[in-house]
């Protein structure tokens, strides 16, 4: 069968990179054309677009570069309706994706969707799109499901977080981060994950390494993202203490003592490798303003959200300052509090489910062609 999937984001290129790999396993005749990354081509197909050209993320960015993603659009409907496949699978990018699956609808394609849009932060209007041209919608968090079934009678399959088998496979790997980035053994890390884009990175760094000074007994590591030229960190990285670890996120993350985390899946992927963790958020005021007034949560980061209580500390713009984040991070040192955190992380990892979600969503997608 033929399978056009879209992924914009490096967390979409993985996560489709495993669904690939189970169509795949299940469908040894699968052909894949796809807008992805570099771990969606090893599993083969044709990438039509790579994810480095289409992240375009927050309110100003989006307004200047509208001609490049309204070409994108164009582009796309032309090339699905070329390849005329049996079903588009879209992941997650719900900017984009919301308005090719409106098309593709009108158009008799079938439309599938891994990774809901987070209609229970923002634009909750979304979901009479979704109901009107989304034929089957997969969601990964636990309280997705009711959301969209009690409140908006929109029936889903949860099917597990794909993190939890993606970090259960890093955890079972042997153990030679130390060896590879020449770090000493005898000083506990602490892992500094800043975002993924370079104007989030410029805006939390100096405040991560303003703390450094403070505790000479550790050593900071810095988490390259994908995406970001390697060279851009160094700026960052002239105090003896500070490290950069680039395209190892998940080994950083497996040695880490503890963690400072701007808002966002990586906030996720640190309570399951069991780092104690604080979040970190600080953007422009006129950014703060527009976000304040539009989302509807509690909490910002995804552990507090899945839990529905403050698993870890939340310091957000005005309160984000060196003192408070010097403060947290001693009191994420002490052990009782250490326990604590832990204790939630594995009540946590229970809610997500123990499911293998990509296969669960591969042998769903492929019965439901078949019948």
């Amino acid at each position: 069968m033929k399978y056009y999937l879209i992924a914009g984001e490096a967390s979409g290129d993985l996560h489709g990179s495993r669904l690939m790999h189970q169509l795949k396993k299940q469908d040894p005749e699968a052909d894949f054309r796809f807008w992805g990354g570099d771990q969606m081509a090893e599993v083969g197909g044709t990438l039509v677009k790579h994810f480095k050209d289409l992240a375009f993320m927050g309110f100003w960015e989006v307004l200047i570069n509208l001609k490049t993603i309204l070409k994108n659009i164009r582009f796309c409907k032309e090339d699905i309706a070329a390849f005329q496949p049996d079903v588009i699978l879209y992941i997650d990018y719900p900017g984009f994706n919301l308005r090719i699956a409106q098309w593709a609808k009108k158009q008799g394609f079938k439309n599938f969707y891994y990774i809901s849009p987070q209609l229970w932060a923002w634009k909750e209007n979304r979901i009479k799109q979704i109901k009107k041209c989304i034929d089957s919608m997969y969601v990964i968090l636990p309280f997705e499901q009711p959301y969209y079934e009690e409140k908006h009678g929109y029936k889903t399959t949860f099917v597990g977080h794909p993190l939890i088998e993606i970090i259960r496979d890093v955890r079972k790997q042997p153990n030679t981060f130390h060896k590879v980035h020449g770090l000493s053994k005898d000083k506990p890390i602490v892992a500094l994950l800043p975002g993924s884009r370079a104007q989030e990175i410029k805006k939390m760094m100096p405040l991560f390494l303003s703390v450094v000074s403070q505790f000479p007994e550790k050593q900071f590591v810095i988490a390259g993202a994908p995406g970001i030229d390697p060279s851009f960190y160094n700026q960052f990285s002239r105090h003896p203490s500070v490290f950069i670890v680039q395209n190892d996120t998940y080994g950083l993350l497996k040695n880490a003592f503890a963690a400072i985390v701007t808002s966002g899946t990586a906030t996720l992927e640190t309570a399951l490798f069991g780092v104690p963790q604080m979040v970190c958020y600080k953007s422009s005021w006129v950014s703060y303003f527009i976000a304040k007034n539009i989302l509807t949560l509690t909490y910002i980061s995804l552990v507090n959200l899945i839990m529905d209580k403050e698993v870890v500390k939340e310091i957000i713009q005005n309160a984000c300052t060196p003192e408070v984040i010097a403060n947290e991070l001693k009191r994420l040192s002490i052990d009782s509090n250490r326990n604590k955190i832990r204790s939630d992380y594995d009540e946590l990892e229970q809610k997500l489910g123990a499911l293998q979600a990509s296969k669960v969503v591969a042998s769903d997608v492929i019965s439901q062609l078949i019948n």
